[in-house]
């Protein structure tokens, strides 16, 4: 069978940590990023996070690298806590797939990926969709999101380096710290593995990073108090920042905190309504 000469690939964004689950816990969203290929017969210069990849999967499959072109389009905002990075390194690296004939599994695919984003939660979600548990050098676990729940993304106008983000975690912390986050990581995992969302109410607390992360994004407890007394599950700081992802229940609820946070964000904040996509990665056009 003739490979194609293009591919469009559509990747959700996504959303780590949850709270607790530090690179670990991702789930899949309704905005997406288009990444298209297009095999050329001249070579192309890309930026080194695109020639990464790139090279990362030919090494993979041992196959003789070709030139080719890439575009961008879609949803996700660069550099703020939404798998962006995600977006490129996964089109690129499912295109390339796509283009020579699928000689990688999904699982294959998703440890690439993980390996050039440094760790799974990010890649996990945007490949397999719905909330996911990534786990070094394992298949990731995954399990799909009802559509009652909603998401509500508070993206701030100002990006957060995830290598500056991780720059300000401390090297070790408390015993208690680490117990109690354990513990509230393992309600989640009970709660949206078994589709019990209210076991999620006052779970997302953190201790491992977002205490540490406070002078990125400041305003990040004020945001998530608000939230939850209009009835929000709770909320937590997605990725390295700078959103701030809420949970509700219901739409009606969902709406109620959309107009409470008008009063606590800053200027210039874009507030977005979210479902999960159960999808994730998926082929949308070849040629």
């Amino acid at each position: 069978m003739p490979s194609p000469h293009s591919v469009t690939i559509s990747i959700p964004a996504t959303s780590a940590n949850l709270g607790p689950g530090f690179d670990c816990f991702g789930v899949a969203l309704t905005l997406n990023n288009n990444v298209t290929l297009q095999k050329e017969k001249e070579l192309r210069s890309h930026s080194p996070m695109i020639e990464e990849a790139a090279a990362a999967f030919f090494k993979k499959t041992n196959l003789v690298p070709f030139p080719f072109s890439i575009s961008i389009a879609g949803d996700v905002p660069s550099s703020r806590g939404l798998g962006s990075s995600v977006t490129v390194r996964l089109g690129i690296l499912q295109g390339l797939n796509e283009l020579t004939n699928h000689p990688l599994t999904s699982l294959e695919l998703y440890h690439l990926c993980s390996n050039l984003e440094g760790h799974g939660d990010n890649a996990a979600a945007a490949l397999f969709g719905g909330f996911t548990m990534a786990r070094a050098h394992q298949e990731p676990l995954r399990y799909p999101i009802a559509s009652e729940l909603f998401f509500i993304l508070v993206i701030p106008d100002f990006e957060v380096s995830t290598a500056a983000a991780r720059q300000l975690l401390p090297t070790t912390i408390p015993t208690g710290d680490a117990a109690a986050n354990a513990a509230d990581a393992a309600v989640i995992a009970v709660a949206f593995a078994t589709q019990n969302y209210t076991l999620l109410r006052r779970a997302f607390h953190d201790r491992l990073h977002q205490p540490y992360r406070l002078p990125l994004v400041t305003f990040l407890p004020k945001v998530i108090a608000c939230a939850e007394a209009a009835g929000a599950l709770g909320g937590w700081l997605s990725g390295s920042g700078s959103t701030i992802a809420l949970l509700a229940e219901k739409s009606s609820l969902a709406n109620s905190v959309i107009e409470a946070l008008s009063k606590v964000t800053p200027p210039a904040t874009q507030v977005v309504l979210a479902r999960a996509d159960n999808q994730g990665v998926r082929v949308i056009d070849t040629k």
